[in-house]
C-alpha cells in the first residue's frame, strides 16, 4: 500500500485560484457600484433630485383636481423620497454596465454554446425590463389615475403623501418589469431542458387564466389596469414561444447536435 503522506492532495493548488476569483469578484462590484454613483452624481446634478421626483409624480399630478398637491407627512419625507428616486433611476439607467460585469465574471467558467444563450439574454431580460416599466409610466399610470379621479367623491380632496405614492410606483413598476420578462423565464425553461416548446403551446390556455389572475391581483382595481397587464403578458407568452424555439435551436451543444 502507498503511503497516504505520499497521495496527492486533491484541493492542492486550488486556494490560489478561489482567492483570484474574490478578488475578481471583488473588483466586478466595485466597478457596478462606482458606475451607478456616477450616474448617481450625474443625475443629483441635473435634473436633481426633486426634479427627477416631479418627472415621477407627473402622471398623478396631471389627474388631480386644479389646486391639489402631494403631501409629506414625515419631517424627512421631502428630502429623502427624492433622493430615494434618485438612487433608483441611477441603478436602472447603470443597469447595463451592472450586467455586463455579472457577464464577465461568469463568462470564463461557460461554454461557448452557453455564452450564445446568457449574453442575450442578458440584453434581452434589460429590455423587456425597461419596457415593462415604460409602459406602466406612459400609458397605464394615465388610465389608473383618471379612473381613480372619475370614481373619487366630489366631496373628497385627493392629497395623496409622497412616501405611499413611491411605494405605489415601485410596485408597479416591479409589476409590470416581471410581467414583461416572460419570454425570458420560457427561454431559459425551455434551453434548460425543464419544458419543451410543444407543452409551452399545450399550456397557453392556462396561462391566459393565469394572467388574468396574476393582473387583478397585483394591479388597482380597475378593468383598464388589469386589461393593460394581462393581455400584454399575453402576447409576450406567444413572443416566448417563438423565441424558446430558435434559441433552443441555435443554442445547443456539439454533442447535442450530433444527436439530431
Amino acid at each position: 500500500m502507498s503511503d497516504p503522506s505520499q497521495r496527492p492532495d486533491e484541493l492542492e493548488g486550488t486556494e490560489q485560484p478561489f482567492i483570484t476569483h474574490l478578488i475578481e469578484l471583488r473588483d466586478r462590484l466595485i466597478r457596478a457600484l462606482m458606475a451607478v454613483g456616477v450616474v448617481f452624481l450625474v443625475l443629483a446634478i441635473y435634473p436633481g433630485p426633486s426634479g427627477l421626483y416631479d418627472l415621477l409624480a407627473a402622471p398623478l399630478v396631471a389627474h388631480l383636481p386644479k389646486g391639489a398637491t402631494l403631501i409629506a407627512t414625515n419631517p424627512i419625507s421631502p428630502f429623502m423620497v427624492p433622493i430615494k428616486v434618485t438612487m433608483l433611476a441611477a441603478f436602472m439607467l447603470a443597469l447595463p454596465v451592472v450586467l455586463y460585469q455579472i457577464w464577465a465574471f461568469v463568462a470564463p467558467g461557460l461554454y461557448s454554446h452557453e455564452k450564445k444563450l446568457v449574453l442575450p439574454l442578458i440584453i434581452s431580460s434589460s429590455l423587456l425590463f425597461f419596457a415593462g416599466v415604460a409602459f406602466c409610466y406612459f400609458f397605464v399610470f394615465g388610465k389608473v389615475f383618471a379612473f381613480i379621479q372619475n370614481f373619487a367623491p366630489k366631496s373628497i380632496t385627493a392629497a395623496p403623501d409622497i412616501e405611499a405614492y413611491l411605494s405605489f410606483v415601485l410596485n408597479m413598476f416591479l409589476a409590470f418589469g416581471a410581467a414583461f420578462e416572460v419570454p425570458v423565464v420560457l427561454v431559459i425553461l425551455a434551453r434548460m431542458g425543464m419544458v419543451s416548446v410543444d407543452k409551452f403551446k399545450q399550456f397557453r390556455s392556462y396561462f391566459i387564466v393565469i394572467a388574468f389572475v396574476i393582473a387583478a391581483v397585483i394591479t388597482p382595481p380597475d378593468i383598464v389596469s388589469q386589461l393593460s397587464l394581462a393581455i400584454p403578458m399575453c402576447l409576450l407568452y406567444e413572443l416566448g414561444i417563438w423565441a424558446a424555439a430558435l434559441f433552443v435551436k441555435h443554442t445547443q451543444a456539439p454533442e447535442e447536435e450530433k444527436s439530431l
